[in-house]
């Protein structure tokens, strides 16, 4: 509802990514009205863009393909743009290193263990269900204040209109402006790591397999499949050995990839038009999942190391689990009253701390270069992956099944 500068709403979402918009969609699938805000309108994509392949792409569990399925978004996806995961094989990439673990599909009684899906291919789908869904207005404008009352919230925008709503959703990324306005304190620490990103051709089918390898020194290298003979490079490098990638031309990443990739891929090409992008890795554990009238999600409420490929995941998990406990509210309870929030807090609480201990640990561990450390990782991969019966439950776990 709307009065001359105030706009009201019931839910009021800040941010415009995957996440945010996945929440509005499933909150306006409640009954619920939703004011979506986004710092600018967005960008038409020109038509040579529409064809490129994106170098952004998540691998999408089985809860965020169930939520997007009941969103009515999975089936607006280029179904022929996404790629599904039949299997995992993990590495020590380190010299002298002989520890190695796989995982498959077919081990864990399931069809696929993820799906590898583009940024843009998400965005658009996502983009058109929005156009068709009722009781959401999407206003643009820069936020300035957030004011918290007992009955309300009300973020003050930078052209004097007001957006008022019971609940406020801090959706805003890893750098989040509700999380600030709502003073809630976090612990930081950066991983001096980059993600860099780009695709390839492959010489051989990848044949749906993800291909992971733990490298000490230069990081974390990983090789998705996408559709057709192609993969996405998710490369976490140290800042130094980032910034050389970034200056070298295409084929000296080639070649720093070709001791690794060869053997199962075969010789890799860029993908055309070249494109390479670089963002910074670090761990963000705020001190609390919401506050008064307000709640986190997404980047907003947890940062993890992409390794897993869960950064996502987790988000949609949280929309998953903040609209069911909206939806489970009695009736005498609006949707920022704080035993709402508190059900919301305590449902997010094991799995997110559970993934950030899990690829922290992890990058601890990989990037030791102890010779006891190595040989415990070393023995441990192997151990691990002559048991399928765990192997299975650790599975189930990450994909969501």
């Amino acid at each position: 509802m709307s009065t001359g500068s105030q706009i009201r709403s019931q839910i009021c979402i800040v941010g415009d990514g995957a996440v945010g918009k996945a929440a509005a969609l499933g909150f306006s699938q409640l009954g619920l009205q939703v004011t979506l805000l986004s710092a600018a309108p967005p960008r038409a994509e020109s038509s040579a863009s529409l064809g490129d392949w994106d170098v952004r792409v998540f691998a999408l569990n089985h809860v965020a393909r169930n939520l997007l399925d009941g969103l009515k978004v999975w089936g607006a996806l280029d179904a022929s743009r996404v790629a599904p995961v039949s299997a995992m094989r993990v590495f020590d990439g380190s010299e002298r290193a002989t520890g190695d673990l796989s995982f498959d599909a077919y081990g864990a009684y399931i069809n696929e263990l993820a799906w590898i899906v583009e940024d843009c291919n998400l965005t658009r789908a996502l983009d058109t269900a929005l156009r068709f869904a009722p009781h959401i207005t999407s206003v643009f404008g820069q936020a300035s204040r957030l004011e918290v009352g007992a009955d309300a919230a009300t973020i003050h925008l930078s052209d004097g209109r007001q957006l008022q709503a019971e609940l406020v959703i801090g959706a805003d990324g890893a750098q989040s402006w509700v999380r600030g306005q709502a003073d809630i304190g976090l612990d930081y620490r950066s991983y001096h790591q980059q993600g860099v990103v780009c695709n390839f051709e492959c010489e051989k089918p990848h044949h749906g397999v993800a291909h992971q390898w733990f490298v000490q020194e230069q990081g974390i290298i990983a090789l998705l499949p996408l559709p057709g003979n192609r993969v996405s490079l998710v490369w976490s490098a140290p800042d130094d050995l980032a910034q050389q990638i970034m200056s070298q031309w295409m084929d000296e990443l080639i070649a720093r990839l070709a001791p690794y990739s060869t053997e199962p891929l075969g010789q890799l090409r860029p993908v055309l038009p070249e494109a390479i992008k670089a963002f910074p890795l670090r761990l963000i554990r705020p001190h609390s999942l919401v506050a008064e009238r307000v709640a986190l999600i997404g980047d907003a409420a947890h940062a993890v190391h992409p390794m897993a490929g869960h950064g996502m995941n987790l988000g949609f998990g949280d929309v998953n689990d903040l609209i069911r406990c909206i939806k489970e509210r009695e009736a005498h309870r609006d949707c920022g009253d704080e035993r709402v929030l508190s059900r919301y807090r305590r449902a997010r609480a094991e799995e997110v701390a559970l993934m950030q201990i899990t690829t922290d640990g992890l990058y601890r561990l990989f990037g030791s270069d102890l010779s006891a450390v190595r040989l415990l990782r070393n023995t441990g991969l192997n151990f691990l992956n002559r048991l399928p019966v765990l192997k299975r439950k650790l599975i189930a776990h990450a994909m969501g099944v």
